[in-house]
C-alpha cells in the first residue's frame, strides 16, 4: 500500500470534503498525513490521518477578504509554511501529494521532492463560466491601484517564495488555482458551468459527503416537518440581524425551523418562535436528510450538500464565490437567490413560500440529486487517486 499526504487550506469549506476521502483511503489500507491546523486535527485524526499541524497555529481569513488579500494571504503561508510541512513529509516519505488548488505550499513541496500530486477543488473548476477569483483582471488591477501596500506586500513574498524555493509551474498571479495532472472536482459536471471546456486532467467526482458521523446531540428525532433549515456558513459573519430575519420569515412555514447560527451566539437573537431550534452548528448532512428548504449563503460545500439530498434553496451569496454559486443555483432551476442587502423578513418569507410551494424547484434539485450522486463522490475519489497513483508508479519503472 502507499502513503498519501493532503496539505490543505485550514478551512470548513476545504477540508471537510477531504475527510470521507481519507476515510477510504484508510480502510483500503493506505497511510494518510495530513498538514492542518488545531482546528480540524480532531476531525482529520477520526478518519484515520496522521495529523501533522502548521506552524503558527490557526489563521484568520484575510481582511478585507478580496482576491488581493487573498493572493497576499496565500502568498505569506506559502513562505511561512513551507519549511515545516517540508521537514514533515521527508519524514513520512509520501507517495502522493494531494493538496487544495488554492493551497501553493502543497504544489511547490510536490515539486521540490519530486512527489507526483493532485489538486482538490472544493468549488468550481475555473473557466470563463467560473473564473478563479484571483486570475488576472480589471478588477484585480484596480485593486492593486488602490491598495498598493498590500500589493507590495504581495510581490515581496512572491520574490522570496522564488529565491527559496522551486516554483516553476505554479502561478505567477493565480494561486487559487494551482493545477496538477489529476484534478478533482468536488461536483458534478451537471452543476459545473461550461464543463465540457475541461480535458480529462479533471475529473468530477461528485460531493464527497459520506462518512462523517452525525451530531450526537443533536435532537434530529425531534424534528417535526416540514424541516425549514438556515445556515450562513462558518467563513462570514452573518450576524444576529439576518439571522433573526431568518427565523421569523420561516417560522409561519415550518414545522420545525432549524437555525445554524456559526460565529453568532444564539442568545443574541434574543427570543424566538416556539418552533425555532438555533444552534451554533448543527450536522448539516443529517438535517438536510429531512429538510424540504435549505437558507444558504450558497458556499459550494453547503450547496453540494443540499443538492446531494435534492433540497431546493434560497441563497443569500455574502461574497467568494458565492455569487457565483447562487447563480448556478437559480440558472438550472434548484432555487432562488437574493442579494443580502434585500433580506428583510417579508422578502425572505415570499421567496421561501414559493420555493416550498412550486413543484418546480424540487424537481429540478432532485434532477441535480440523481447527477451529484452517480457522479460518485468520495469513492470516486479514492479511485481516481489509486490510478493516478498506479499511472505514477509504472512511470518510475520505465
Amino acid at each position: 500500500m502507499s502513503t498519501v499526504a493532503f496539505v490543505n487550506l485550514a478551512m470548513h469549506g476545504h477540508v471537510n470534503p477531504t475527510l470521507p476521502v481519507v476515510a477510504e483511503l484508510v480502510r483500503r489500507g493506505h497511510s494518510v498525513g495530513y498538514h492542518t491546523s488545531p482546528t480540524f486535527a480532531e476531525s482529520a485524526g477520526a478518519a484515520g490521518a496522521k495529523v501533522f499541524l502548521y506552524s503558527g497555529g490557526d489563521r484568520p481569513p484575510p481582511d478585507p477578504p478580496i482576491p488581493l488579500t487573498m493572493l497576499g494571504a496565500l502568498a505569506r503561508a506559502t513562505l511561512d509554511l513551507l519549511p515545516g510541512v517540508l521537514a514533515d513529509l521527508r519524514g513520512l516519505r509520501p507517495d502522493l501529494i494531494v493538496h487544495g488548488a488554492a493551497c501553493p505550499w502543497g504544489a511547490v513541496a510536490a515539486r521540490e521532492l519530486r512527489v507526483p500530486a493532485a489538486s482538490l477543488f472544493t468549488t468550481f473548476a475555473f473557466n470563463r463560466q467560473a473564473p478563479s477569483p484571483t486570475r488576472a483582471s480589471r478588477e484585480l488591477l484596480a485593486s492593486a491601484a488602490a491598495r498598493l501596500p498590500d500589493a507590495r506586500g504581495y510581490l515581496r513574498s512572491r520574490w522570496a517564495l522564488r529565491r527559496r524555493h522551486d516554483t516553476r509551474g505554479l502561478p505567477l498571479l493565480d494561486l487559487a488555482n494551482v493545477r496538477q495532472p489529476l484534478n478533482l472536482v468536488f461536483t458534478s459536471r451537471a452543476f459545473q458551468p461550461g464543463a465540457d471546456a475541461f480535458d480529462r486532467s479533471y475529473r468530477f467526482v461528485g460531493p464527497s459527503v459520506g462518512a462523517r458521523p452525525p451530531g450526537p446531540s443533536f435532537p434530529a428525532v425531534g424534528l417535526r416537518d416540514p424541516v425549514l433549515y438556515a445556515s450562513p456558513g462558518t467563513v462570514f459573519d452573518a450576524g444576529p440581524e439576518l439571522l433573526r430575519a431568518f427565523a421569523a420569515a420561516l417560522a409561519p412555514l415550518g414545522g420545525t425551523v432549524v437555525v445554524a447560527t456559526g460565529a453568532t451566539d444564539p442568545a443574541a437573537l434574543g427570543p424566538l418562535p416556539g418552533n425555532v431550534l438555533a444552534r451554533r452548528f448543527v450536522p448539516q448532512p443529517e438535517v438536510l436528510a429531512r429538510a424540504a428548504l435549505f437558507v444558504t449563503h450558497g458556499g459550494m460545500n453547503s450547496v453540494n450538500e443540499a443538492l446531494y439530498a435534492g433540497v431546493p434553496m434560497l441563497v443569500v451569496p455574502q461574497g467568494a464565490d458565492q455569487p457565483l454559486v447562487a447563480r448556478r443555483v437559480a440558472e438550472l432551476g434548484a432555487g432562488l437567490a437574493i442579494d443580502p442587502r434585500d433580506a428583510t423578513e417579508d422578502a425572505v418569507r415570499a421567496l421561501a413560500r414559493r420555493l416550498l410551494g412550486e413543484p418546480r424547484f424540487r424537481a429540478a434539485a432532485v434532477t441535480l440529486r440523481t447527477a451529484q450522486r452517480a457522479a460518485g463522490g468520495h469513492l470516486r475519489a479514492a479511485d481516481e487517486l489509486e490510478h493516478h497513483l498506479r499511472r505514477a508508479d509504472a512511470r518510475r519503472e520505465r
